[in-house]
């Protein structure tokens, strides 16, 4: 397993976020953390990273305990990009990608043809090469998490953490970073971990999903998750709610329930147009639609929310 957590506790101040939790996260895959705020999510992946303790129990990666990789071992190991808008002027896009070969470079840091050819490769995988000589912040948030995304394919690492990258996104760019993140799983079988609070994108486009319930961490197969009442459980409350009828299925399964077309127990038929199971009004219902697999549903909702603008 490229990512192993063996009994962890996790504790911020004097309260415990996490306890004697253990999960794995395999190689090649796309795993989204889910949880609410000031759950521990952020924690986690800076713990998973190095950058934080755990109060017990032990991290792996790739195999070896993360507490005995030297620093030059774990910055060749794990890749992690934070939350953080991030506006560097005078500093070009490929210049700023350059900065993830700084582990393989000599001791005054300059590179050869061998790394600027893996820059000019992961400016190329996020489809930023155009932008090589562009400064970021002459850039917007999507293009900037791009290039932060291929700072991270530079340092040519089998495991990239993310906190939050579909934030301050509009929905079409999450969607399209999100499928980005799936596209490196599958072709540079990377294992790639991400916090979000898009549940649309995690169960639509994710290989399993990990959800913190505090003090637990429940890790499932996207297509179990739906399914198990742990988000029911997450999202509970007068003006929202998780209804897995009415979820699309992930990875393109058939969806449940009604067929296209059959009326719904409130009398409502299905729209052949809009996003499939529009709530009643006035109800908010967490769901997503794979733009992969519902292109009309995916292009209705983007539209809907390009005219509110």
């Amino acid at each position: 397993m490229s990512i192993a957590l063996n009994h962890i506790t996790l504790s911020y101040g004097s309260r415990t976020l996490l306890e004697d939790v253990t999960a794995a996260f395999a190689q090649g895959s796309l795993t989204a953390l889910i949880g609410r705020n000031g759950t521990g999510k952020s924690t986690l992946l800076r713990a998973i990273a190095g950058l934080g303790t755990t109060v017990s129990g032990d991290v792996a990666l790739c195999g070896r305990p993360l507490a005995s990789l030297t620093p030059h071992e774990l910055s060749t190991t794990v890749g992690f990009v934070t939350t953080d808008k991030v506006r560097i002027a005078n500093l070009a896009c490929e210049d700023v990608v350059a900065l993830g070969r700084a582990p393989y470079t000599n001791w005054i840091g300059r590179m050869q043809e061998a790394d600027r050819a893996v820059v000019e490769r992961s400016l190329r995988l996020v489809g930023m090469s155009a932008f090589a000589r562009k400064t970021m912040d002459r850039m917007s948030d999507g293009e900037c998490q791009r290039v932060m995304i291929a700072r991270a394919l530079a340092q040519d690492t089998p495991v990239i953490l993310l906190d939050e990258p579909t934030a301050f996104l509009d929905l079409p760019n999450r969607y399209e970073l999100a499928t980005l993140l799936r596209r490196l799983t599958r072709d540079e079988g990377k294992c790639i971990l991400f916090s979000t609070h898009d549940l649309d994108v995690a169960l639509s486009l994710c290989d399993s999903v990990a959800l913190i319930d505090t003090p637990s961490l429940h890790h499932l197969p996207a297509g179990e998750m739906v399914g198990s009442g742990l988000i029911e459980r997450l999202i509970s409350g007068e003006n929202a709610r998780f209804d897995p009828e009415e979820f699309d299925s992930p990875m393109g399964y058939e969806r449940r329930g009604r067929k296209r077309g059959a009326k719904k127990e409130d009398g409502r038929p299905e729209s052949k147009n809009a996003p499939p199971n529009t709530p009643p009004t006035g109800e908010k219902t967490f769901r997503g639609a794979d733009p992969r697999v519902y292109p009309k549903a995916a292009k209705a909702v983007s539209s809907q929310t390009t005219e509110k603008k």
